[in-house]
């Protein structure tokens, strides 16, 4: 695929993203999208591999990378969307928020840096809606049967999309006001703008597909009454329960979790309402706990609002620092540390730090009390332990805490507990090709498998849709 020895003549390019002093005013992507030309090369440094591991190691959902590659570096813009629209309902939102281990995972990764992959899945399919190329596909004919989906991320979306492309009748319902999910509040519109989303929900209106916003499954209806009504409930609610930080001072006010900070920002954003206090940085020292994406939008987040100073603190070790472009760990995910567009606009990071008590003024967090500790290793079958590093202990004065320690499992809420599905041991709903324990009702995405990755919860979307239909066919 590509061109013959591509890799060789050409160099990869990397992203571009807008200047710090001018992203920060606004929300807008922070990204620079490449010339016609140059995704050309790029594309043309795809390697033709015996075996391409960027496709079945790396990519998740197991995307076609060779063959559109190879239709980008031959000008064949149509036929590369083609192929890429047989694995990915949404290809607009990996190519900006999906962490790319097809990239890792590239042949040329073993001594060399690999091919723009997620650029060139972006590139491919803005040129799709461009080009008039998106368009609805409603199926020809319908079932009779009818799917209730509980939650419209990009798992919950995607099931809706398949399910309702094979002739069943498809309600998707969503809690907050609006259609997306951890898209539209979980991650800020500087990574993936919300008409990105809009735009794709005009293609699912058109093929059939019905929304129900602002409904609590088990509150507002219940359980009962959707499997009245419809033959088949998939949950894809996420893993909504965020992991909490139990020390001393926790109840003070001025800490929160991250996504109820990042979804009223969001909302606040897109002019939407909330009934909520405000939770803004300006003028604060803010602290984010915990390294991963989230901590990193949160970050970026703070510093749009103006914060005085973020810090980022991390209890884990501080990944390996690595300046070549090849990946360490081929094919594998590499441990190296990674610093975000977020990071670069304005962090103090820290790691292997131990928050061991907040205290406050007036009821308000002022202050936050930490150590440093050491990891040591653990024997045959054990987990590593940490160790206090003696006399390392210190203090910070502090505003805003915004605790991004990650997922524990999904929400455990009536949706859950009446039908009493089965949970495995940490708490996700347990599932046997999709489906639970409770028969009709099937479960994917977060909900099933615990925080991971949008991809991965678009795949499993996807899987899914295909275990329901056959089930309701069957």
């Amino acid at each position: 695929m590509g061109k013959t020895n591509g890799f060789l003549e050409y160099r990869r390019t990397e992203l571009k993203y807008r200047e710090v002093d001018k992203r920060l005013n606004d929300y807008d992507e922070v990204t620079i999208d490449k010339s016609i030309e140059e995704l050309v090369e790029q594309g043309g440094r795809c390697m033709e591999c015996g075996t391409p591991f960027c496709h079945i190691i790396g990519c998740p959902i197991i995307n076609l990378i060779p063959e559109w590659n190879d239709a980008i570096w031959r000008g064949q813009w149509k036929e590369a969307y083609e192929r890429l629209e047989i694995t990915n309902n949404f290809p607009e939102f990996t190519g900006r928020v999906c962490p790319a281990p097809c990239e890792t995972s590239c042949t040329l990764s073993i001594n060399d840096a690999p091919v723009t992959i997620k650029q060139n899945e972006r590139a491919i399919i803005e040129k799709a809606f461009d080009e008039g190329w998106v368009i609805p596909r409603p199926p020809k004919a319908d079932t009779g049967k009818s799917v209730a989906v509980i939650g419209s991320g990009p798992a919950g979306m995607a099931a809706s999309q398949q399910l309702r492309r094979a002739g069943h009748a498809v309600t998707l319902f969503e809690k907050n006001r609006k259609i997306g999910g951890l898209l539209r509040y979980g991650i800020p519109d500087f990574k993936l703008e919300k008409n990105v989303i809009d735009r794709r929900l005009e293609q699912l209106t058109a093929e059939g597909v019905l929304f129900e916003t602002g409904v609590t499954v088990g509150e507002d209806i219940s359980i009962r009454y959707l499997r009245d009504k419809f033959d088949a409930i998939l949950f894809t609610m996420g893993a909504g329960e965020p992991r909490d930080l139990p020390v001393p001072g926790r109840e003070l006010d001025g800490i929160h979790y991250a996504m109820d900070y990042l979804g009223q920002s969001n909302r606040r954003v897109a002019n939407e309402p909330f009934e909520e206090r405000e939770l803004s940085a300006r003028g604060k020292t803010v602290l984010v706990i915990g390294g991963g994406d989230t901590g990193s939008d949160c970050v970026g987040t703070a510093r749009r609002q103006g914060a005085k100073v973020v810090y980022q603190y991390e209890i884990m070790p501080k990944p390996m620092i690595w300046d070549k472009p090849w990946n360490p760990s081929w094919p594998e995910w590499p441990q190296i540390l990674r610093t975000s567009s977020s990071h670069k606009e304005g962090c103090e990071r820290d790691w292997n730090v131990e928050t061991l008590s907040f205290e406050g003024k007036n009821g308000t967090v002022s202050k936050g009390h930490f150590r440093f500790i050491e990891w040591l290793p653990g024997g045959k079958g054990t987990r590593p332990s940490m160790e206090a590093v003696e006399g390392s202990e210190f203090s910070l004065e502090v505003d805003l805490v915004l605790l991004a320690m990650g997922f524990v499992h999904v929400e455990h809420g009536r949706a859950v507990t009446d039908p009493a599905v089965e949970l495995d041991g940490r708490g996700n709903i347990k599932a046997d090709d999709y489906r639970s324990s409770v028969d009709g009702i099937f479960t994917a995405g977060d909900a099933n498998t615990g925080a991971s990755l949008v991809v991965r919860a678009l795949n499993h979307g996807r899987l899914a849709a295909e275990s329901i239909h056959d089930w309701l066919m069957g």
